[in-house]
């Protein structure tokens, strides 16, 4: 952070809610890092309720949030913590920046990722026509507005099933497009 901090990408003018400042819940790196977050007025600590609150989220205007995920399945279920019945990770607090941003006046919400995920076995499509078995859903279909790979954005808030399968199929990776489409129509997706 600090690194995007010196070269003036992260400045926090257009906050809102405490302009000028980062606010952090904890922070992890070098000492270097500790050094410049030592008495630097631009950092606020504050607890990870607070922090995490999508009501306190919601009160920077334009508010953009952008999280990850392991993988989404053609109804836009986002799996972000496990494969299959392995916990991979935390789910963080994708779900509380997800509802924060709907709060924002002006906010979206984007879950990013790249299409493939490359696996002893080979590369696999990280957009699924199902969730592995035992998947944890981290962020559900109705919450998710926008999904991003390398193959374009798929906007999904609002949109029926059907459409939601098509758009999630046009940015996976075109080695899966045909595979996915198969089994959307099996399902009755398409």
């Amino acid at each position: 952070m600090h690194y995007l901090w010196e070269q003036g990408v992260i400045t926090n003018r257009k906050k809102t809610l405490l302009p000028d400042r980062s606010v952090v819940t904890f922070a992890l790196g070098s000492q270097k890092l500790y050094d410049w977050i030592n008495e630097n007025r631009g950092i606020e600590f504050r607890g990870v309720e607070w922090v995490n609150d999508p009501y306190i989220i919601g009160l920077n205007d334009n508010m953009i949030s952008i999280n990850g995920a392991l993988e989404v399945d053609l109804t836009g279920q986002v799996c972000s913590e496990s494969i299959g019945h392995l916990q991979y990770t935390h789910p963080g607090g994708q779900l509380d920046f997800v509802n924060g941003a709907y709060r924002s006046k002006g906010g979206r919400s984007i879950i990013a990722f790249e299409s493939l995920a490359n696996t002893p076995e080979g590369p696999v499509s990280r957009i699924t026509w199902q969730l592995k078995p035992g998947a944890i859903v981290t962020t559900p279909r109705h919450d998710v507005d926008c999904v991003i790979t390398e193959y374009g954005v798929a906007r999904l808030k609002g949109q029926s099933i059907r459409e939601r399968a098509k758009r999630l199929i046009a940015i996976a990776h075109p080695d899966f497009r045909d595979e996915l489409t198969f089994h959307a129509r099996k399902l009755h997706l398409l």
